[in-house]
């Protein structure tokens, strides 16, 4: 949707830039996103549908939106909104501190607008009922949408590369959301439990936890989603989601003094923030590699404090925990996969 992109008057192209970086910064889901997105842009929200009414409209999809909602992915230009209005964004604005005063605080002119709009002064974006969305006298309908690949996709191709690779593949899911954060620390909890299986332990321990593994190993955890990280007011800090939840995962699994773990989380379109890098790749070492710092561990929690993942993960001896595969010219979100040997 960053390649179609017209302002609703009044608004200026730089009022979407400056949006977009505060709902960006604000951690609110994409799909929440993508209700205020709608009614800020010509083409977005169904409108570019109504445009090319008459004419029959067919939309090929690749989904990077949790569930697939088609009338969200890319902001559903072709799909009516029935869904969300004027009053769903405004509530948004207010709950996210998107308002004036607020910690991410949206421009004067786009403020502005969607309170017109919640007055009922503007049009609204179409719904089911606008001619646009009919079918013909065939039953042929005007706009056709079809979902051609998604994160599902993705994780899916993963777990039989894993398999043929040796591992037992588990699929966590392709719904993973939350703060990348605290979502490292349920991976890592995953793997801790998964390794218990390397352990000699005696027979009544043995009863307690051998016997309930997740998988076999060698195993291979792969989920797909995506994580969000809430930015404080003026944070300087460099990375991304993929990034944040490595390097989270990197100290924890040093706390935990877990070996023979690897995690791998990257953005399927390779880009992950506003970095050159795709995600991150760690292990239980990663964090005992960082160059010229006396005391690793701390060093690494205050960059993370800081949101910084990307310059840390650039510090290290071996350099290569950054995952760097340029632009894929495609996206179907995040995918995560966590080895445990």
């Amino acid at each position: 949707s960053a390649l179609f992109c017209s302002p609703r008057d009044p608004l200026t192209l730089e009022d979407l830039v400056a949006t977009n970086t505060a709902l960006l910064a604000s951690g609110m889901p994409i799909e929440k996103m993508n209700v205020i997105r709608k009614r800020l842009e010509n083409g977005k929200g169904g409108k570019l549908a109504v445009a090319a009414y008459p004419a029959t409209v067919l939309t090929l999809v690749l989904s990077d939106i949790i569930r697939d909602p088609l009338d969200m992915i890319a902001s559903g230009p072709t799909v009516p909104d029935d869904g969300s209005d004027w009053n769903d964004a405004c509530k948004l604005v207010e709950d996210y501190g998107l308002g004036c005063g607020g910690d991410h605080e949206l421009p004067a002119a786009v403020l502005e607008l969607l309170q017109v709009g919640k007055t009922g002064n503007l049009d609204d974006t179409p719904k089911s009922k606008h001619p646009a969305f009919s079918s013909t006298a065939g039953l042929t309908k005007l706009c056709e949408t079809v979902l051609v690949g998604n994160n599902d996709a993705a994780v899916m191709a993963a777990a039989e590369e894993a398999e043929e690779l040796g591992y037992h593949p588990v699929v966590l899911g392709t719904c993973m959301e939350g703060e990348a954060s605290c979502i490292a620390g349920v991976y890592v909890t995953m793997a801790e439990m998964l390794a218990r299986q390397r352990i000699n332990f005696t027979n009544d321990e043995i009863s307690r936890t051998k016997l309930f593994p997740i998988a076999k190993l060698p195993c291979a955890l792969i989920v797909g989603g995506e994580t969000t990280v809430t930015l404080p007011p003026r944070c300087n800090g460099k990375g991304g989601r993929n990034q944040e939840l490595a390097l989270t995962a990197a100290v924890k699994l040093r706390e935990m003094n877990l070996r023979d773990v690897v995690l791998a989380s990257v953005g399927t379109d390779g880009t992950d923030g506003p970095t050159d890098a795709a995600g991150a790749i760690i292990d239980g070492g990663t964090i005992s590699r960082l160059a010229s710092c006396d005391d690793v561990e701390a060093f690494a929690k205050e960059a993370l404090n800081h949101h910084d993942a990307y310059n840390l993960l650039s510090k290290l001896e071996d350099d290569i925990s950054l995952i760097k595969t340029g632009p894929t010219g495609t996206n179907v979100a995040d995918v995560c996969i966590i080895l445990v040997r």
